[in-house]
Formats: structure tokens, sequence, C-alpha cells
């Protein structure tokens, strides 16, 4: 006699550049599946922010129950790890009520420390850590780059080199370590306990372009500059140094005019869409569709689970 395998529950991983439609994407999958959205937005996590992330309204979720927005205070400080750890539980109660879940949004790390898991925890080092972001806030991007490229090749050639905090991780893991980012699982696989179907949001430069713009002319007409002016005496937070506040501080600090501003906002914003794509473009298995082509999501989700 045999006995039949319990099938996999699914979780479908919904991605794409900012102001893409991905909120609206997942709240259509969520409704014809009948489960919950965990949020992966790592700005939208903290209450206070709530215009300068263009976190969606009640109006806009639609009755869709969604994880992990709005849920921390200013001085809180998550990491990927922390995220994967609350997220956890969600989602294995997701699986077991419905059969599947959708986790959606734009934070790379965080979407890897759930579908891969992370590193030996053992090689986390608050000192180690601290050190590398003060050397990174003083040299750049570009010095922990040639670091990591001379101590592991491989690590180099695969991380996503405009992602600051995958490129931190896998420096403080090899001087933690002493050995390879490479080789100690930080080039992960997917987890296979659970089907994890990709999808992504695919529209043109152009297109995503004049999105952005459109969202940040929104997030001003809806009082951003004065969310902004009342978050000032937190601006030395974590959470704060962004897109969005960060030029609006230094417009209060005379750097810039508001309409400056604006259009820095605007051109980060378009450079913070970039660095999302290439992180999804490193990436295989990706299913790519039109931000209102709802019905192709659903025939790919259908079609993976059977």
């Amino acid at each position: 006699m045999t006995s039949e395998r319990e099938p996999l529950g699914t979780l479908v991983v919904l991605a794409g550049p900012t102001a893409s439609g991905k909120t609206a994407a997942a709240i259509e999958l969520a409704q014809h599946f009948g489960t919950a959205v965990i949020s992966v937005d790592s700005r939208q996590f903290y209450h206070a922010m709530r215009i300068g992330t263009a976190r969606p309204t009640t109006e806009e979720l639609r009755g869709v129950p969604h994880h992990f927005v709005g849920h921390m205070d200013l001085v809180q400080e998550w990491s990927a790890g922390a995220f994967a750890q609350a997220a956890e539980p969600v989602l294995q109660e997701l699986i077991a009520r419905h059969g599947i879940a959708i986790m959606a949004g734009g934070s790379g790390l965080y979407f890897d420390a759930v579908i891969k898991g992370l590193p030996n925890a053992a090689s986390q080092d608050t000192r180690v850590r601290k050190e590398l972001q003060a050397w990174y806030r003083s040299d750049g991007l570009e010095a922990l780059l040639a670091e990591l490229k001379a101590a592991d090749p491989e690590a180099w050639e695969r991380i996503d080199r405009n992602n600051p905090q995958r490129v931190l991780r896998a420096l403080e893991v090899i001087r933690v370590s002493g050995k390879k980012f490479s080789e100690r699982g930080g080039m992960r696989s997917d987890r296979t306990d659970i089907r994890i179907v990709r999808l992504a949001i695919d529209l043109d430069r152009e297109e995503l372009y004049q999105r952005i713009d459109a969202r940040v002319d929104r997030m001003v007409q809806a009082g951003l500059v004065e969310e902004a002016r009342s978050l000032l005496p937190f601006r030395h937070l974590n959470a704060l140094r962004t897109v969005g506040y960060r030029e609006l501080f230094e417009h209060f600090d005379g750097k810039h005019s508001l309409e400056e501003a604006i259009a820095l906002m605007k051109q980060r914003t378009r450079n913070y869409a970039k660095r999302q794509l290439t992180w999804l473009k490193r990436e295989k298995g990706w299913a790519w569709s039109r931000p209102d082509d709802h019905q192709a999501r659903i025939k790919h989700i259908e079609a993976a689970r059977h």
C-alpha cells in the first residue's frame, strides 16, 4: 500500500521595481486564491513613514490582509534575518490554512532571506558590521567591492554589486569566519520545503519612469513635505536615510530649493528602480507580465501548482 505525499504549499513571490504596480497585482492574486499578502518592503515597515513610502491606504488594500505594513516604530531596527524569522510563522500559517501565500515587494535582500535563508548565524559580529558600515560611509561602495573581489572573486561575480547591504553582508561573513562567502552558503539555493513561484512586473523603462515621476508628484500633493518636516528630529535614524526624506531634509537645510529636491527625489527613485531590476535579472525563473495582466499571473500560478 502506497501513501501519497502531502502536496507542497505554494509561495508566490511577486516582485518588481518601485511604482510598477506590485500592490494592486498582489491584491488581485490574494483575492483570487483566498489568501493574504506578506509585504516585503523594508521602507513600508515603519508606521510614521506613510506618505514617503507610498504605503497603500485601507481603501487600496481592498480588505486583503497585509502583514508587515506600518507595524514598526522609527527607533526600531530590523534586518533581513529578523524579518525572515518573523515572516516564517506567518508564511506557514497561510500555507496551512490556504495552501498558498503571496509575498510581494521590492526589497531583494529580504526576499532572499525568506526564499534562500541566511548564511550561518555564527558568521555575524556587530563590531565588524559597524566597522564595515563606517568604511562604506567614508569610502563608498567601490572600496568594499574591491575588497570583495580580492577576497572572493566568485561572490563578487555573482552578487548584486549595486546593493550595498548584500556587499556588506558578504564582507562581514568573510571577515568573521575567515572563509569565502561563496563557500559558506552565501550564494544560496531556493528552499525546497515549499513550492516557489516567481512573478515579476514587466514594463518598459520610459513607462516606469513616468510612473515614478507621477507617484512622487502625488506624494508631494498628499503632504510629503509636511510629513518629512514632522520627522526632522529623527533624521539620524537609519529608517529615514532613504529616498524621499533625505532630499527634503537637504531642502530644509537650505541645500536645494523645493523644486530641486523633488527633481532629485525622482532621479534617485529611478536609480533605486534600476538596482531593483538588477537584482531581479540576476535570478532565473521569473515569469514576467504587464502590471494589468492579472490573468497571465493566475494561469502561471495554477499551472505551477498542478
